[in-house]
């Protein structure tokens, strides 16, 4: 009796391998999901059918960010917490397979705006209320195989430009975003506090913007000798007791005309406030583990500061790619380390100690 289903089945799976009856199996592709805090899983998940306007993307190289960080050691962000298993990752590239654009490479912007309401049509998207962000919320990301996505939001990339680093042209934006809110004006003096990804892509594009004084500041002395290399005049330890001080004598007392914070805890923000000239900018590019953010009141309206907080992005992959593809902006020195897919778990636990700087995934290694 218990051969008996098999032999019933036997003459079906014959006729299916012979291509004469019977649906194809489904294809697979391998996923990374996280299901709690610190417990990414990676597991078999049916490939991802594409709808209308959409393209089927390859998924080459994921890049893990802060956020990202945020999902996996405290299981959400602000009021956005986890309530399902989730596919993180939203600085991703990869190859279209089929369609118009078959075959080319691209980096995925990771936002899905409406494009209707009144924030899109003022060419604010990054602040629609209804976007939906890749690996957020309820929104699987790209640490994936592959992934279905708007075509109008695939961007090509050139040849000069590795997987890796098509990746890493969304923090790229983000950073160009950021720059651009704080309109430092050639020749300005400005500080980078918080030398992670996004910070080091601050410092090279306050560089390439003809800032005459780039002042980095940073815990960590590995991202100092970053910061350091990809062209900070002047880099100093976040934790020196006279940090302040400092930065006012790298700018001859006068302190910096931006200060830009990317570093996502109170203390970077307060520091930036103190290095800020009178009538200067802070712009708030850090995410705080809390959803809550300090800093000295009675120093920022004495000084008339101008504070902006930098949401992801706006329509900047056109010239972050021309950035990257000129060389102004390296972001190949800004990946430290590779993991493949399987590996995930481990990539996670790699960029949570900030080892290195930008841990990428490659599902294809």
């Amino acid at each position: 009796m218990s051969d008996t289903p098999f032999e019933q089945a036997a003459p079906a799976a014959q006729s299916h391998r012979a291509g004469l009856s019977g649906p194809a199996p489904a294809a697979t592709m391998r996923v990374a999901r996280l299901h709690a805090i610190g417990d990414v899983r990676v597991a078999q998940e049916p490939r991802p059918v594409t709808g209308p306007g959409e393209s089927l993307v390859r998924v080459t190289a994921i890049g893990l960010c802060g956020s990202d960080l945020h999902w996996f050691a405290q299981g959400g962000i602000g009021d956005a917490q986890l309530t399902r298993p989730l596919v993180l990752g939203h600085e991703f590239a990869g190859v279209v397979e089929g369609g118009p654009l078959d075959g080319q490479r691209v980096a995925v912007d990771p936002a899905r705006p409406c494009g209707a309401c009144e924030q899109c049509l003022e060419g604010n998207r990054n602040l629609c209320p209804t976007v939906g962000f890749a690996g957020h919320g309820a929104n699987d990301g790209g640490l994936r195989e592959y992934v279905a996505w708007p075509t109008e939001l695939l961007h090509a990339v050139p040849t000069s430009l590795s997987d890796a680093d098509a990746a890493m042209l969304e923090p790229l934006g983000v950073a160009v975003h950021a720059h651009d809110l704080g309109k430092p004006r050639i020749g300005a003096a400005v500080a980078v506090i918080g030398c992670g990804p996004i910070g080091l892509c601050l410092v090279q594009l306050a560089r390439a913007g003809g800032a005459i004084t780039v002042v980095a500041v940073e815990p960590l002395a590995h991202r100092r000798a970053a910061a350091a290399a990809m062209g900070a005049d002047v880099v100093l330890d976040a934790d020196a007791p006279d940090i302040e001080a400092q930065i006012l004598a790298a700018t001859g007392g006068r302190g910096v005309d931006v200060a830009f914070e990317a570093a996502g805890n109170d203390a970077a923000v307060g520091l930036a406030v103190g290095a800020a000239r009178p009538g200067g900018r802070v712009i708030l590019a850090g995410i705080p583990d809390r959803d809550d953010t300090s800093f000295p009141a009675s120093v920022a309206r004495r000084k008339g500061l101008t504070i902006k907080l930098s949401r992801r992005m706006k329509e900047v992959y056109r010239r972050s790619i021309a950035l990257a593809a000129a060389g102004r902006v390296d972001v190949a020195s800004v990946v430290s380390h590779t993991f493949g897919l399987d590996r995930a778990g481990e990539a996670f636990a790699v960029a949570s100690d900030r080892v290195g700087l930008k841990v990428i995934v490659a599902p294809t290694s």
